[in-house]
């Protein structure tokens, strides 16, 4: 068993080893440009690319809706559907069926 031992720990006796395990030891865990801090960068600049995506998707809606929003006929479209407003001779009649309606019950 002794000689199982020594076979294993006869690198280590070596001074060149010893100083490359501690060498990659100390750059993987302990420095300041260490495998782990790269990791968490790494991790962060992901999600700031996710970030980035979705705010240059919802930049892409908002500017969709300004251009609709330029026109008169814009204007009027959404002022109608969303904000139910109506010319001063006109009537609004909203129709809701009887799916929505449940729907909307189950929501509260």
């Amino acid at each position: 068993m002794a000689k199982l031992k020594s076979k294993y720990l006869k690198p280590l006796k070596n001074i060149y080893v010893l100083v490359l395990i501690v060498f990659v030891t100390w750059m993987l865990f302990f420095d300041a440009h260490s495998w782990i801090f790269h990791h968490e960068l790494n991790s962060d600049i992901e999600e700031l690319e996710y970030q980035k995506n979705h705010y240059k998707s919802e930049m892409a809606k908002d500017n969709k809706a300004i251009k609709e929003l330029s026109t008169e006929e814009g204007i009027e479209r959404t002022a109608r559907e969303t904000y139910y407003m109506k010319k001063p001779n006109e009537d609004i009649y909203i129709i809701e069926y009887q799916d929505s309606i449940a729907k909307e019950k189950q929501d509260e």
